[in-house]
């Protein structure tokens, strides 16, 4: 049997909250999360939390990781920014488990403000149910998105 999955979660303050409720629902699923902050509610910058998901996936230290700001779109755009970051702006269970399923995604954002917990929890559970198990057409197009990343690191705009 396969080991289970490793989990980071991050949100800024307009975030906390939530983080705070999915940090417990991932835990009565008996899924420990590593909680990259923030802590509090005091204003603070929603790229610093994505980073430090990105970074903990990109190093090994978790597999996937949740993003929690006001609208999700902030924290999504921030993760993003990383090479071998698939993050996706999900608010309803089918793109959560599709984006894993179908475009090996590796962080789920939501919004805050935009869903309440119930919801947050139902994509929360398609989202660590899925596994990226792709037919030759989604492992084509992923094939596709990683030369894209590739070639833009290179500093290669020409085939774009």
């Amino acid at each position: 049997m396969s080991q289970p999955l490793r989990y980071a979660i991050a949100g800024d303050h307009a975030g906390f909250s939530m983080k705070s409720d999915v940090s417990k629902f991932m835990a009565s699923l008996g899924i420990h999360a590593c909680d990259c902050g923030t802590h509090s509610t005091e204003a603070c910058d929603f790229p610093d939390f994505a980073e430090t998901v990105a970074k903990k996936i990109l190093a090994g230290e978790v597999d996937r990781g949740i993003l929690v700001c006001g609208s999700g779109v902030g924290v999504s755009v921030a993760a993003n920014k990383f090479p071998g970051i698939r993050a996706g702006l999900c608010h309803d269970t089918y793109s959560a488990h599709q984006g894993v399923e179908h475009d090996d995604m590796n962080v789920l954002c939501i919004g805050a403000r935009i869903i309440g917990p119930e919801l947050a929890f139902e994509i929360i559970r398609s989202f660590v149910g899925a596994r990226y198990a792709p037919a030759e057409r989604h492992a084509r197009r992923m094939e596709k998105v990683s030369d894209i990343e590739r070639r833009v690191l290179r500093g290669d705009f020409s085939g774009i």
